[in-house]
């Protein structure tokens, strides 16, 4: 599922587009379990912390991040801790989760993959990557 969702692209989300549903949610949660769902202030996110090994690689992720956000007109929220990067992804739009926001999640984890983050959060050149 989470290759699959990663080709896809987003679509346009306006007031009013419909919300993730339950069967979505329990497809996805289980295929991509390194993202969590998390209710702040009644909004579910998804929400995945990225082990790094130092400031600069959380910083390379944030940027690539980024520049992915910007190219889909889709925006999360992301803190930069110096040895890890908390990555939100929901649709203020319509106050909750949208198939973009499961795209863009499977979509952070191949960026991360690229730059040599472990699937499991681990960080890079970490025993659990293998490297």
């Amino acid at each position: 599922m989470a290759r699959e969702l990663a080709d896809e692209r987003c679509v346009a989300c306006r007031r009013g587009s419909p919300r993730v549903t339950a069967e979505e949610m329990a497809e996805f949660l289980p295929a991509m379990p390194a993202w969590r769902l998390v209710e702040v202030d009644g909004v579910p996110r998804l929400v995945r912390v990225f082990q790094a090994p130092d400031y600069a690689a959380g910083l390379a992720l944030t940027v690539r991040l980024a520049g992915l956000a910007e190219a889909e007109g889709h925006h999360p929220a992301i803190l930069l801790e110096w040895d890890r990067v908390t990555v939100s992804w929901w649709t203020h739009a319509i106050g909750g989760l949208h198939r973009n926001d499961l795209i863009l999640a499977a979509r952070t984890d191949r960026l991360a993959a690229d730059l040599g983050f472990s699937p499991d959060g681990a960080d890079p050149g970490s025993p659990a990557t293998g490297a």
